[in-house]
């Protein structure tokens, strides 16, 4: 019997892993711990069945993570993180809060209980914007975050290395681009922008909508967390990366012509302070390790999200509306703070 424990694990790619971890490993139990921030939506997990089991818990208090956490836990997946990066340049601190603090009292919990493996979630972002021309980059290249939130993540990643280089800590890193599919939270791009055009509502777009950006599917980048758990050497980082760059105004031409709906619903509006041109990662070593491959190429998860999405559209307007916070409550017992 295996048990994972899932931090983040209500929101929207640490629900796809613990549905993907279920499908994957028909003995396993899951642990998910999550602080019910406001990107945290206990709707994402209703179906899970009794192998799974929700905790909520601040991975910045240690004693909340060690009352949860079992004994020798197969494996830790770290996603529990803030994310949003408007938010990050609007207020730093819970950035700071969560994806430091909060990943440094998680290491040191992890050992105490003696976790086989620790998964830690980061992102592309923290090496910083590559321009246009230059090849995606690879796990050598210089961390160079451009903004609070990629500042927080690169923070966590070296606070992991020191975990296995001092403390001899069993960890491996993965990095990632843009997750799209179903269940994120729709102030993300693509959500966002899905959900106003199925209300015939503008789609905003940043700038001149040319920034590049790595689009994987949310089921991929799961799969490739279980490879890097199954196949992954201590102490190394793995690029994720689904070899589908797309520049955010092509993306929602896709989206819109998927739809049926006009191009005049774009709206271009005022550029994101340090708003990083391109992102690209080099996915050779995942690939050659551990034989992971990307499943889904953007027609078909494109297509699959929308379906998604006009399937659910009590989800939707449940998350849209704030009703989100209130679901399940009495179940669960817990409460969405903002």
């Amino acid at each position: 019997m295996r048990t994972f424990f899932v931090t983040g694990g209500a929101g929207f790619i640490g629900s796809a892993l613990a549905r993907v971890l279920l499908d994957t490993y028909s003995e396993a139990e899951i642990v998910n711990f999550d602080a019910l921030t406001y990107a945290g939506n206990l709707d994402n997990l209703r179906d899970l069945g009794e192998r799974h089991r929700f905790i909520q818990g601040d991975i910045a208090d240690a004693e909340a993570v060690r009352q949860a956490l079992p004994e020798k836990v197969s494996a830790i997946f770290h996603l529990a993180a803030e994310t949003h990066v408007d938010r990050s340049i609007r207020d730093p601190a819970p950035f700071i809060r969560a994806n430091v603090l909060g990943t440094q009292v998680l290491l040191d919990v992890a050992r105490e209980r003696g976790a086989q493996r620790f998964v830690h979630v980061s992102t592309d972002e923290v090496l910083g914007s590559l321009s246009l021309d230059a090849a995606p980059l690879t796990e050598n290249a210089p961390f160079a975050p451009n903004n609070p939130y990629s500042a927080t993540k690169a923070a966590a990643e070296h606070l992991v290395r020191a975990a296995v280089v001092t403390h001899g800590l069993d960890a491996v890193i993965t990095r990632c681009g843009n997750n799209y599919g179903p269940r994120q939270f729709p102030e993300k791009f693509i959500p966002l922008c899905l959900a106003n055009a199925l209300a015939n509502q503008t789609l905003p777009v940043y700038g001149d909508g040319m920034y590049w950006r790595d689009w994987i599917y949310v089921e991929d980048h799961a799969r490739a967390l279980i490879a890097a758990y199954e196949h992954g050497k201590s102490g190394r980082v793995y690029h994720v990366g689904s070899r589908q760059e797309q520049a955010n105004l092509h993306a929602l031409h896709d989206l819109l012509d998927k739809l049926g709906k006009p191009r005049s619903l774009l709206r271009h509006v005022t550029d994101r302070p340090g708003h990083d041109k391109r992102y690209s990662l080099d996915p050779t070593t995942i690939e050659n390790e551990t034989g992971w491959r990307p499943q889904v190429l953007w027609d078909e998860g494109l297509a699959r999200t929308i379906r998604w999405y006009a399937e659910n559209p009590a989800w939707l307007e449940r998350v849209r509306s704030g009703a989100y916070r209130d679901y399940y409550r009495q179940q669960y017992g817990a409460e969405v703070s903002a």
